[in-house]
Formats: C-alpha cells, sequence, structure tokens
C-alpha cells in the first residue's frame, strides 16, 4: 500500500494531530495525521490533498514547504510506501469527518504526552524541523536514537 501524510504546522511550529477514532481499523484511538492511501491511478500530492479535504475539511490554507518520497515504512516491516508532505498552515480552520473525534495543535514541548501512531516521530525526524531529542527515542529507527 501507498500513503500520502501531510505534517502541517502553524506560524509557532505546532503540528496539526487528529485523534481517530475508536472504530479506526488502524491506530483506533490514537493521535495521527491527516493522511491516507494513494488510491489507483492517484498522485502523491492529489491523494494528500484529497485527504486534507476529507479529514479536515476545505476550509483551510496551506503552502507546501518540503516533500520526502517514497520512502518504506520502518516498523510496520517496510510494507508501506511513504510519501511525506510538510506544510506551513497559513489559515482556515478544521472540520472534522468521521473518522476523527478532536484535533490538536501541538508543540515539541508536548508531543511524547500524545499516543501518537507509530511511525510519526520517525516522519518528523525524516523532515527534520523539530529536534530528535524532544521525540520518545523508544519510538524512532536505531539511526535515530542518541547513544
Amino acid at each position: 500500500a501507498r500513503y500520502a501524510l501531510n505534517l502541517l504546522l502553524d506560524q509557532d511550529y505546532r503540528l496539526l494531530l487528529l485523534r481517530r477514532s475508536d472504530a479506526a481499523k488502524l491506530g483506533a484511538g490514537q493521535w495521527g495525521l491527516p493522511a491516507g492511501k494513494i488510491e489507483p491511478g492517484e498522485t502523491p500530492e492529489a491523494a494528500a490533498e484529497r485527504e486534507m479535504d476529507e479529514e479536515i475539511g476545505p476550509k483551510h490554507e496551506v503552502e507546501l514547504t518540503r516533500y520526502v518520497g517514497p520512502i518504506r515504512d520502518s516498523f510496520y516491516g517496510g510494507q508501506f510506501e511513504i510519501h511525506l508532505f510538510q506544510r506551513s498552515w497559513t489559515g482556515g480552520s478544521v472540520e472534522l469527518n468521521h473518522e476523527h473525534t478532536a484535533f490538536a495543535w501541538v508543540g515539541q514541548d508536548s508531543i511524547r504526552e500524545y499516543d501518537v501512531m507509530l511511525g510519526i516521530e520517525e516522519d518528523i525526524a525524516i523532515l527534520g524541523f523539530w529536534p530528535v531529542d524532544c521525540l520518545n527515542p523508544e519510538r524512532l529507527p536505531a539511526t535515530y536514537r542518541e547513544s
């Protein structure tokens, strides 16, 4: 499977996290990103934009600041192709769909307080917008852990 993930940062460099519903197949009750599968024939960019519209509503304004992909996941046996889209939030509002129950703008000082889906810390480390030492080292691949 191929996935497009949006890492949205506001002007204070806080990351938008969405709490997944308890009925979600993957990451039930955990905090995740506006993200989802890339459909057949769809580009990663188109999938990322579609997922944002579906999961946080169409009333948002963002600017792409960085793209990394494709990469392979580290925690699910390398079975997923991942495309990371780092974006700056420039305005608008968040309107959650049925897949999510809450949202939060989370800073590097509080990310460890959230039960995030496995792999999100790695995505943050790959993009490098926060120092790795603010992340839970036990939820990072060995290459990012401090010795």
